[in-house]
């Protein structure tokens, strides 16, 4: 059992909280890379202006610097609204979902990107033999385009949502109460920094390596091809 001088379930909760953050982050995130991208695709100007800027901006800006806008602008914006009706109290907007916000927006971004290419990979002559069989656009979209933008994002997707797991060791710094803060914590009582950044590398990593693990399944069961030729493999050299 992790120990580490008494801070060992410490950085295990802290571990509980990333988790907790990234999967809520990735959910949000894809609902607006969906989104974007609909939007990028979209035949009305305004729209494809929208996600445009959205895309532009936020790729433009760090994630540290997104963080620190959402939370401490957040608490601003959320102080000037209830002053209009007669709180003059300071505003503390969470830590987690300013953490969240930030890195679901910065998510969106890049994924916004990867579903638009994704779409426009599938032919189009499979959404018009979809249209001439009767088949509803909402049809079209559940059973044939999402399916196939899934199979053909999923790579991309993967590779980013990695990047946003070590992205929220950023949200430390207004004080989530995850993995960094907990070992910077322990590191200032006991003067031993090499220990407990170590030991948040290694959470850090052995998530990657869970995560990557769940992302290879997800390539393999989405790939039919490639279950097909292996179980072919498989019966050749059982002959």
């Amino acid at each position: 059992m992790l120990d580490l001088q008494g801070f060992g379930q410490l950085l295990l909760s802290g571990t509980w909280v990333t988790i907790k953050l990234a999967l809520t982050s990735l959910v949000i995130g894809l609902i607006l890379g969906l989104l974007g991208a609909t939007a990028k695709m979209s035949r009305f100007k305004v729209l494809n202006a929208i996600a445009t800027a959205y895309t532009t901006i936020i790729r433009g800006i760090p994630e540290l610097l997104l963080v620190m806008f959402i939370y401490f602008g957040g608490s601003m914006l959320m102080g000037f609204i209830l002053s209009q009706f007669g709180n003059t109290g300071y505003v503390d907007v969470s830590p987690f979902w300013a953490g969240v916000t930030a890195l679901s927006v910065a998510f969106g971004a890049y994924a916004t990107e990867i579903f638009r290419m994704a779409f426009q990979e599938i032919p189009k002559g499979q959404v018009e033999a979809a249209q001439a069989i009767g088949m509803k656009k909402f049809q079209i979209l559940w059973r044939v385009t999402l399916p196939q933008v899934w199979r053909i994002a999923l790579p991309g997707l993967g590779n980013l949502f990695l990047v946003l797991l070590k992205d929220t060791a950023l949200v430390s710094v207004v004080g989530l109460e995850d993995i960094m803060r907990h070992a910077k914590t322990a590191a200032t009582s006991t003067q031993s920094p090499f220990t407990f950044y170590m030991a948040a590398a290694l959470l850090y990593l052995s998530l990657t390596v869970i995560i990557t693990g769940v992302i290879m399944w997800l390539e393999w069961v989405n790939n039919p091809a490639e279950r097909y030729a292996k179980r072919l493999q498989k019966i050749g050299m059982a002959k």
